[in-house]
């Protein structure tokens, strides 16, 4: 479970009847795609020649430049998901994660999803004895890629549904 049950307005658009603009909708985009990015070596070197993760991530930012529809973005981020269905691990983690990201265009909420999985497959590409510090430092590096209009908005999303996200994120 990645989303809460009870919308968060901060991540409804004003024109739906919540409080996040067009332009922090789209950084929100922007960085979870570059979350999912960041990992998505995992996933392409067990299956180089499935591009469904790109696909989702280029679909995100393609949304931002006004040349992909919300529903086809969010279409590239199930392609996604379903690329990840028959693996396990790492691999299976960064193809979720670029799922999530495909999915932010259609709800913004979907941005920690991007940012869990990115952490759930950084974890488990690492040995066992340094996936925890694998995470902290992909969290870290996420962190560290937020823009300041976003940060607190993000930060906070962290916090607040940590729990429900597998509690990967520092808090």
């Amino acid at each position: 479970m990645i989303l809460p049950k009870i919308r968060d307005p901060r991540f409804v658009t004003i024109r739906r009847g919540g409080t996040l603009s067009d332009s922090d909708h789209h950084l929100l985009v922007l960085w979870a795609a570059s979350c999912a990015e960041h990992v998505l070596d995992l996933f392409e070197s067990a299956r180089p020649g499935d591009l469904r993760p790109r696909q989702a991530i280029e679909g995100a930012r393609g949304w931002v430049r006004g040349e992909v529809r919300m529903m086809e973005a969010r279409a590239m981020g199930g392609h996604a998901m379903g690329a990840a269905r028959d693996l396990h691990g790492a691999a299976r983690h960064a193809a979720y994660a670029a799922g999530q990201a495909g999915a932010v265009a259609h709800v913004a909420a979907h941005e920690l999803g991007a940012a869990a999985y990115a952490i759930k497959a950084a974890r488990a590409a690492a040995p066992a004895a340094e996936a925890a510090a694998a995470g902290r430092r992909e969290g870290q590096w996420q962190r560290d890629q937020l823009p300041e209009a976003i940060r607190g908005l993000v930060m906070d999303d962290q916090r607040l549904r940590n729990d429900i996200c597998w509690s990967v994120f520092d808090c």
